[in-house]
């Protein structure tokens, strides 16, 4: 039985300063941030897949000249509504007032909001709301682990997997990322003469292995995450009972990565994108099908409040009967 954890609840709003924002490749960014100390028993127990509502409406441009031309009229639009980003690390340091938490956001510049983004610097101040939703449920009587990141649904697997991987030392923990091409893979790649590329980010967590896939075949396995995951597991063994998935990305991957795990009886987690306007229930414009116990019936559910991580059998998928 696979089930999602519930969060505490417990959220706010909270100011934050800007550490660093550096540029890991192309249009990919991460952000780090330390919140203020009264934030830290609210973030201090943050579940990998939650998120949090950035106030970006009062952050500037960027100097146009540095705005990439497919961008230059989306990104002045005015900002209204907050945005949501989920973290790629949460920890507690010691600072001069006491403990305080950092949240490190990955983010791939797409529109208005994430443009003004690149322009936040150290010491720069930015408001947030969180943590919000429910994250994805660590089960520690499961021998493996495996996570399937496509695209920018990479950043709360990187999170998860530092959890798994500090909490459950007998845990093997596998990563299969994928990504239309090299260019849209949202990490630091590095060429190894002996194993090949290695992302970074995960490399650091010590994963016990990686796997890339590109659909255009530029760096790793040519096709899709999922399509390397079922070649994997053909070719190596492994219990279902003792195995789970956890996929962020696509909707399309997240539906392939669900047929995945019923064909082969694995526990699988997935965590939803939808548009949000507010974060906290309030707007409903966040809406998953989801099925219910009774045969044939489905309900809607919020991926703000409900999710945004769900048990993969109960989601109706875009396409599904």
């Amino acid at each position: 039985m696979c089930s999602v954890a519930k969060s505490n609840r417990s959220k706010g709003a909270f100011w934050a300063t800007v550490l660093s924002n550096q540029q890991i490749s192309g249009l990919y960014y991460r952000l780090i941030l330390e919140l203020e100390p009264s934030a830290t028993e609210t973030f201090g127990s943050v579940i990998p897949g939650q998120f949090a509502m950035l106030d970006l409406t009062q952050t500037p441009l960027p100097p146009l000249e540095t705005i990439s031309a497919p961008l230059k009229d989306a990104a002045r639009r005015q900002i209204i509504l907050r945005r949501p980003f989920s973290f790629s690390d949460v920890s507690i340091r010691q600072g001069s007032d006491g403990q305080v938490v950092r949240l490190e956001i990955m983010y791939c510049v797409l529109g208005p909001s994430t443009v003004r983004m690149t322009s936040l610097a150290k010491g720069n101040k930015i408001n947030l709301l969180g943590p919000l939703g429910n994250g994805f449920q660590l089960q520690p009587s499961k021998e493996l682990a495996i996570l399937i990141a496509g695209g920018m649904g990479a950043p709360p697997l990187v999170h998860l997997a530092s959890v798994l991987k500090s909490r459950f030392t007998g845990m093997k923990v596998m990563v299969f990322a994928g990504a239309k091409s090299r260019d849209n893979l949202p990490f630091t790649i590095r060429t190894d003469g002996r194993t090949g590329p290695i992302l970074e980010e995960f490399q650091q967590l010590t994963v016990n292995d990686c796997y890339i896939a590109t659909d255009d075949g530029s760096v790793g396995f040519k096709g899709y995450a999922t399509s390397c995951l079922e070649e994997w597991l053909s070719r190596n063994p492994w219990k279902a009972e003792k195995t789970i998935l956890y996929a962020c990305g696509p909707e399309i991957m997240l539906a392939a990565a669900a047929r995945l795990a019923q064909k082969h009886h694995i526990d699988c987690q997935v965590s939803m994108e939808r548009i949000m306007a507010c974060g906290i229930g309030v707007c409903q414009s966040c809406a998953i099908e989801h099925k219910t116990g009774s045969e044939g019936q489905t309900e809607y559910r919020l991926c703000c409040q409900d999710g945004p991580v769900f048990d993969a059998k109960d989601v109706v998928f875009g396409g599904e009967d």
